[in-house]
């Protein structure tokens, strides 16, 4: 899985910053920190209001359907790769320029936020943050919390370029040669539940690897020594991730960039694997 310290790949320092240094560079005046509040869950349409209730001074509200995706279809899934052009016009909106370093976050340990993180990272931001344990471990850290609308940011002056971070398609994912990783909750694994899509059950070969275990009772990230253990479980080889929709499996490629693994994302997802019905799927708890 391509083993190693934070140093052999994305890293630790590349994928988190801690509430406390957060708060350090704000209080510095870094006026570089651009901060991004991407709160969803399945079954939560209520991210903007969140927003409004309480969220980081300063933090724009970004939209998981509208600009962190494409419109759902049957064919690329519920939560497509948004355009190049429309994902540049977003993060200019945003107020993000080229020298910014970019902090995410939501209120989920990350299970959102990690979407814009992997986006901006794919789209070539190279300074891009998880803040580990999002508002709730800014609150424990003491930050401060507004509410209401806040000013609409100075527009940015970011490009991006596409391809900064490796993707599967659906034929790459049935003939992986390595280690896939489904990273939804065991109950849509196992085929028990299907909440959203077509059809229950996994990619036949995946394993089980929930994107909730990447995480402590406090909603922050394991150590990379404890992602590295975890992982190891599932074998060694080239690693691909994918969950129901591309959002949570973007959380597991951070844990595994956390742990110096690098993995490629398959971002139509199951959701878009269940609706074709030449893909086969696979039931029960083993791969």
């Amino acid at each position: 899985m391509g083993w190693g310290d934070s140093r052999g790949g994305v890293g630790l320092s590349a994928v988190l910053i801690s509430a406390e240094e957060l708060r350090e560079l704000l209080d510095g005046g870094d006026s570089r920190v651009r901060l991004l509040d991407v709160r969803w869950a399945l079954g939560d349409p209520d991210g903007p209001q969140h927003y409004l209730d309480g969220h980081l001074p300063g933090a724009v509200f970004v939209d998981m359907e509208t600009e962190l995706a494409d419109p759902a279809s049957p064919a690329k899934g519920r939560h497509p790769l948004p355009e190049l052009a429309h994902l540049q016009k977003c993060a200019r909106s945003w107020g993000v320029r080229t020298d910014d370093t970019v902090v995410v976050y939501d209120a989920t340990g990350g299970m959102a936020a990690a979407r814009a993180w992997w986006l901006l990272r794919w789209a070539g931001v190279p300074e891009v943050r998880i803040l580990d344990g999002g508002l709730p471990a800014w609150e424990r850290a003491g930050g401060k919390v507004v509410a209401g609308e806040e000013p609409d940011p100075e527009p940015g002056t970011v490009v991006l370029t596409p391809g900064n971070m490796p993707t599967i398609d659906a034929d790459a994912a049935a003939g992986w040669d390595g280690v896939l990783l489904d990273a939804r909750a065991g109950e849509r694994y196992r085929g028990e539940v299907e909440p959203v899509d077509p059809r229950a059950g996994h990619i036949p070969g995946a394993h089980s690897a929930p994107t909730a275990e990447n995480l402590t009772a406090d909603g922050t990230f394991k150590s990379p020594a404890e992602l590295r253990s975890r992982f190891a479980e599932f074998g060694s080889g080239p690693v691909a991730v994918y969950c129901g929709s591309g959002v949570t499996a973007a959380h597991q490629v951070a844990a595994l960039a956390s742990a110096g693994i690098d993995a490629a994302l398959y971002p139509g997802s199951w959701s878009q694997w269940s609706n074709d019905p030449k893909r086969p799927a696979a039931t029960g708890a083993t791969p």
